[in-house]
């Protein structure tokens, strides 16, 4: 059976997914306001939500539906090799869920953004010295450039394959054989999860002000001495 042939076939749960593009709406807005102290709490607090999303992925990754299991698609380097080799060769393999390559981009985003995350609280908390800061920001642009490596894998792995990647990460199908999917989306935990994110943004933002103002009073008071 090609895949061209196959139906479109529920692979990917509505939690993944949500995950999925939180992580990417987190990361870019942190990214963004990295460098600005005026964005300073929006940077914290997308930094903390990804913190909790890569915690959420981790226990999802033990419990979760078959194909978000790390069972399901950590495998060693000699099956990364293994993929590899065959995208130039006539039959590429073919993976219903992550492939071996995706899966250890996966591994790394996941280690990538707890270690950011860990630097970045560990700064703002003033926990230590400026080599936390440059761990950070280490970490922050090895981030980054995972990132832009599993783009390029994703649009690779697109076109070889002939299946839109990114849009079986909106809808979670793939055409594979039904034998091969789930049978269980589970929105309702995806939105539990999706409003825990929005409560805690919104306690954030309720914070907000009181933060600018002590912020405000604290420089102010520090140009007085200064003066």
């Amino acid at each position: 059976m090609t895949i061209e042939s196959r139906s479109p076939t529920l692979v990917w749960d509505v939690p993944v997914r949500v995950f999925h593009w939180l992580l990417v709406l987190c990361f870019a807005g942190a990214w963004l306001t990295a460098e600005s102290e005026h964005w300073r709490l929006l940077h914290v607090t997308l930094g903390y939500t990804m913190a909790a999303l890569v915690a959420f992925r981790v226990v999802w990754g033990l419990v979760g539906t078959r194909h978000a299991r790390f069972a399901s698609f950590v495998r060693g380097p000699g099956a990364v090799w293994s993929y590899l080799r065959s995208l130039v060769g006539p039959r590429p393999e073919h993976h219903t869920g992550h492939n071996p390559a995706g899966a250890l981009a996966i591994v790394g985003l996941l280690g990538l953004i707890a270690l950011t995350a860990a630097s970045g609280w560990a700064t703002y908390s003033e926990l230590g010295g400026e080599w936390l800061e440059d761990l950070h920001e280490l970490a922050a642009n090895g981030l980054m450039a995972l990132v832009v490596v599993h783009i390029a894998g994703v649009v690779v792995g697109s076109v070889v394959h002939r299946e839109n990647l990114v849009r079986a990460m909106f809808t979670g199908r793939k055409p594979a054989p039904p034998a091969e999917g789930i049978r269980r989306g589970w929105a309702a935990l995806a939105a539990v999860m999706l409003a825990a994110v929005l409560g805690f943004w919104w306690v954030q933002w309720q914070s907000a002000p009181a933060d600018a103002g002590t912020q405000m009073t604290n420089l102010q008071t520090k140009l007085h001495d200064d003066d």
